[in-house]
């Protein structure tokens, strides 16, 4: 894998997006390789293709490839807000690579979040376009990495150097069982993981947990019952291997 883009392929190109959106994409065209099976190369899909950009002609996987030159560690810029919320709904949301670039084209950090590691929470509605703007009303949104388990923001390249493709497929491998959860069941999954890492103990008790039933009461307004789902939840994340139920109230993490 090379981290650095190639400026020529956006000769004659004067908008900056343009010129992004070209190099980005040939340098993914180049470098990228599926993370889902052992295909070594991915096929870039034809312009405006809806929420993906490039795909497995193996195993049909499809990603969606973001470049940043601001990186911002809790949120991202993306795609329309309506076309992202039907693919989540019909659990045809793409791999998301998030790229951080540098001024001479470098590619600094190339994120993996897994299409199965995303919830309805971590998908932000922004503001809609000014009447002004050339596409008048539009609303985008934003990826809350925030809102995102560090289980599911894989390394693929980390301060300008690759990761063996390996140590990707095996990260990817440790949370594909997220993929066969329900997509209607899996956000509550996801977000009561990414609590239980955010409590930043190996150790930790059901009333660690419980702490963070207002902000899921409000991310599920329909739930009547909040702990008893938190419950159900740590089970799930105990069958899928993530953590481990000692008894008295007491879970403790699997090593990742």
């Amino acid at each position: 894998m090379i981290v650095q883009m190639d400026p020529s392929y956006a000769t004659g190109l004067k908008s900056r997006c343009q010129v992004l959106r070209r190099m980005s994409e040939a340098w993914g065209a180049a470098n990228l390789y599926c993370v889902a099976c052992t295909s070594d190369r991915l096929e870039h899909l034809p312009p405006n293709t809806e929420a993906a950009d490039f795909a497995c002609l193996t195993c049909r996987a499809q990603y969606q490839l973001k470049a940043v030159r601001n990186w911002n560690e809790r949120r991202i810029p993306d795609a329309g807000y309506d076309a992202m919320v039907r693919a989540f709904r019909s659990d045809s949301i793409p791999n998301l690579l998030v790229m951080h670039y540098l001024t001479d084209w470098r590619v600094r950090h190339l994120l993996l979040i897994p299409s199965f590691l995303f919830s309805l929470s971590a998908i932000e509605r922004r503001k809609p376009l000014a009447s002004t703007a050339r596409r008048a009303g539009w609303v985008g949104c934003n990826i809350l990495l925030s809102r995102i388990a560090e289980d599911g923001k894989i390394p693929v390249i980390a301060e300008g150097v690759p990761i063996t493709p390996g140590v990707v497929r095996d990260r990817y491998e440790r949370v594909r069982p997220f993929g066969r959860i329900n997509v209607r069941s899996r956000g509550w999954t996801l977000d009561v993981l990414n609590h239980v890492r955010g409590i930043h103990k190996d150790r930790f008790s059901l009333q660690d947990v419980y702490a963070f039933e207002d902000e899921l009461a409000v991310v599920y307004p329909g739930n009547r019952n909040v702990r008893a789902k938190i419950r159900q939840q740590l089970q799930v994340l105990r069958d899928l291997r993530f953590l481990v139920f000692e008894g008295h109230g007491w879970y403790r993490l699997t090593p990742q």
